[in-house]
């Protein structure tokens, strides 16, 4: 039976990169043989503009049906007069929480060929391979009660609700534990459970966890000296597993360990391995439509869909090299290049991969 990938490439250059993955894609299927269909839909802003809403109804159950998920980007500026309810990032947002994709991987990983694009020395960071393994679902982004109100004296107040549930710590401390088990078998969970109660919880339920995963070495982490070590000595890391907030912000920092932001994949998986794979960069408008955006972040995207939902290990292995040998060769997208390089657009960078993976 063939599988069933939906895509979704959204706002400002993820058309774009999109467009260079599934060249790839394509480039696979010949190479390997494989059977797998890809249907395509509107998130974001193309959706607004189209349906109205960021996700539409037809396409949350296009996406529920799909074994897997390639997403681009979203948003833009010509959609910030939205309400907060229906802005492109609610689409998203809805994706992960209606799919219970509720463990996000984010890859920290520095390709040798990028070591002087990286904000530190080169000593610091070559070498890095850390995965942050974030909580999606819960926290403070799907808190309730939240909003604004007016008290009594006239002044507006925020307010949000940071909450997780003990079974919510207990199913991503798993997937942090196995994934530390094929890795480097050392886990650091960060909280700030010196402050917030509910990282206490966190921090007790990891705990107990880690009874079942002998191999693994565990540690913990406040979560302001966790981003403190991010930039003073990366290497110390080899997975870290924290909640949604703690985890988007840190995830972020190792993001730019790498030189640039535009090479880094992640996956958002739920409970059966249906998964979201997308780069962690954002929509780029500024450059959207001008073939300068890096594709490699989504190729590599792709790479990961293949391993984690398709249980296609090899294809996987196949694309992440062709793409270390694009960088072999010297070529670069604008947000890494360095001097002796031959500089190139998407279009082009996406090209090279294919050439690769087919040894033309």
């Amino acid at each position: 039976m063939s599988k069933q990938i939906l895509c979704l490439p959204g706002d400002g250059i993820g058309p774009e990169i999109m467009t260079e993955a599934l060249k790839v894609l394509d480039a696979v299927k010949q190479r390997f043989g494989l059977d797998i269909e890809v249907s395509h839909g509107l998130v974001g802003g193309a959706a607004i503009d189209k349906d109205g809403v960021p996700l539409s109804d037809e396409t949350l159950v296009r996406a529920k049906s799909s074994d897997a998920i390639l997403f681009g980007a979203v948003g833009g500026p010509e959609w910030d007069s939205q309400p907060m309810a229906n802005r492109p990032e609610k689409g998203l947002l809805k994706l992960r929480s209606e799919l219970d994709l509720f463990a996000n991987l984010r890859p920290a990983i520095l390709f040798p060929q990028l070591a002087e694009a990286s904000s530190l020395k080169s000593e610091l960071v070559a070498g890095l391979d850390i995965l942050i393994v974030r909580e999606l679902t819960g926290g403070i982004y799907f808190g309730e009660p939240r909003g604004v109100r007016t008290l009594e004296n006239g002044e507006r107040e925020g307010f949000n609700t940071y909450v997780y549930r003990e079974s919510e710590v207990r199913r991503i401390a798993k997937v942090a534990f196995e994934a530390a088990q094929k890795r480097g078998g050392r886990l650091c969970s960060v909280d700030k459970s010196n402050v917030l109660e509910v990282t206490a919880l966190w921090r007790d339920v990891v705990i107990e966890e880690s009874g079942s995963y002998s191999d693994v070495e565990l540690s913990h982490m406040y979560v302001d000296n966790a981003a403190m070590q991010l930039v003073r000595a990366p290497k110390q890391f080899d997975v870290m597993v924290t909640g949604n907030m703690f985890g988007d912000i840190l995830s972020d920092c190792a993001a730019m360990l790498t030189g640039s932001i535009g090479m880094l994949p992640s996956a958002s998986l739920n409970e059966k391995n249906q998964g979201m794979y997308e780069p962690v960069h954002g929509s780029a408008p500024d450059i959207a439509g001008e073939n300068k955006a890096n594709p490699l972040a989504q190729i590599l995207s792709l790479a990961m869909l293949l391993r984690y939902s398709l249980g296609k290990g090899e294809v996987a292995d196949a694309i992440e090299k062709a793409v270390s040998d694009v960088l072999d060769k010297g070529y670069r997208t604008g947000d890494i290049a360095s001097e002796g390089c031959q500089l190139m657009g998407t279009v082009e960078m996406g090209d090279a991969v294919v050439g690769c993976l087919l040894n033309l």
